[in-house]
C-alpha cells in the first residue's frame, strides 16, 4: 500500500526556540497504528526529535476502530489515520482537525470471502473504494471481520479468499506467493493518505506544540534521506521488524515532505474527502457530510 503521508495542522504559531530540560517538557500523546506510513512519527518519537522541538511525544498504538473513543473521551489530544477515517470521525461528533490464486482480478472477488477490518476503518473504505472502482460493491462480497495482522494471518492459513491488510503485514503475503498472490494495492488505486491532526481545543490552546511536532515529522523524514540505515533500524524495531525488513516494506509507499504537503492540501485534499464523503455515505457510515473544509488548516506547514 501507499501512504500518502500529510499533516492536518490548525492555527498559526512561532516554533519554538530550543529545547528545555526532558523533566519540563510539555507532554502529547498520538494515537495511530503500526502501519508502515505511520513510521516516521515513531522515529521522531526514538530518535529525540520531537524533544529537541520541546514537547515531550508518546506514541500509543490504538487499533483505527477504537481511536475515535480515545480522541473523545479525551484521553489523547491528537492522532494518526488516514483522509476518509477524519470525515468519519467528524460526521459522528468527534471534531478533529487533520489475494487466492484462482482470484487474478478485484471483478473475481464477487460472491468470496474477504477478510478486513469494520466498517468506518480504512481498510473497509479502501476495499470499498477497489470495489466500486470494478463495478461491486460490498454487499457482492462476504465481508469475514478481521483486523490488519490477523487478515493476513488468515488468508495466508487459506480462511478466506482474500485479504485487505497493510505493511508491514502485506509482506508476510508478497513473501509467500505461494500461498496466493496480490491483486491489487493503492498504487493502483492511489487513495491511501494519511494525515496528523488534533482536535481543535488542543490546537487553539497548544499552537507551539502543534507546530514543533509538524516540524519534528519534517525532520524525521530529514534523518531518513540522510541515515536511512539508521532510521530503517528505529522504525523497524516498533513494529518488531529488522531494519532490512523494514527497508522493503517502506519501498511500497512514499512519505510525502513540507512542498508536497502544501499541494496536497491546495486543492487535491479537498476533492478525495468530497469524493470520499460520498462513498461513505453510500456505504451508510456517515449519515450526512460534514464541512470537510473545518477539518482542513494548512498554516504550519507554510
Amino acid at each position: 500500500m501507499r501512504a500518502l503521508t500529510s499533516l492536518v495542522s490548525g492555527v498559526l504559531a512561532l516554533t519554538l526556540a530550543a529545547a528545555v530540560p526532558a523533566q519540563d517538557l510539555p507532554k502529547v500523546t498520538i494515537a495511530m497504528s503500526g502501519w508502515t506510513g505511520f513510521a516516521p512519527l515513531s522515529l521522531a518519537e526514538k530518535a529525540g526529535i520531537f524533544k529537541k522541538h520541546g514537547v515531550d511525544v508518546t506514541i500509543k498504538f490504538i487499533p483505527q476502530k477504537d481511536r475515535h473513543l480515545a480522541i473523545a473521551s479525551g484521553d489523547v489530544p491528537c492522532a494518526a489515520t488516514t483522509v476518509e477515517t477524519w470525515v468519519v470521525w467528524n460526521a459522528n461528533g468527534v471534531a478533529t482537525k487533520q489475494v487466492r490464486n484462482t482470484i487474478g482480478k478485484i471483478a473475481d472477488l464477487k460472491g468470496k470471502t474477504v477478510a478486513a477490518s469494520a466498517p468506518g476503518t480504512a481498510p473497509y473504505f479502501t476495499l470499498a473504494w477497489m470495489l466500486k472502482k470494478n463495478g461491486l460493491s460490498v454487499k457482492d462480497v462476504k465481508v469475514a471481520t478481521l483486523e490488519p495482522a490477523a487478515a493476513a494471518q488468515a488468508f495466508l492459513a487459506g480462511q478466506n479468499d482474500a485479504a485487505m491488510t497493510y505493511e508491514p503485514y502485506l509482506s508476510t503475503v508478497r513473501e509467500k506467493p505461494e500461498a496466493g498472490k496480490i491483486i491489487a494495492t493503492t498504487l493502483d488505486y492511489p487513495m491511501v493518505m494519511d494525515t496528523f491532526g488534533c482536535t481543535p481545543k488542543f490546537i487553539s490552546e497548544n499552537p507551539k506544540l502543534v507546530q514543533a511536532m509538524v516540524d519534528s515529522y519534517f525532520e524525521a523524514l530529514d534523518m531518513i534521506a540522510k541515515e536511512p540505515k539508521k532510521s530503517f533500524e528505529i522504525m523497524g524495531a516498533v513494529v518488531k521488524q529488522t531494519g532490512e525488513q523494514f527497508e522493503k516494506s517502506q519501498s511500497y509507499l512514499r512519505w510525502q515532505n513540507r512542498e508536497a504537503n502544501q499541494k496536497f492540501f491546495n486543492g487535491e485534499l479537498q476533492a478525495f474527502s468530497k469524493e470520499a464523503a460520498e462513498l461513505l455515505l453510500e456505504l451508510g457510515i456517515i449519515k450526512s457530510v460534514p464541512d470537510v473544509t473545518a477539518t482542513i488548516d494548512t498554516r504550519f506547514i507554510k
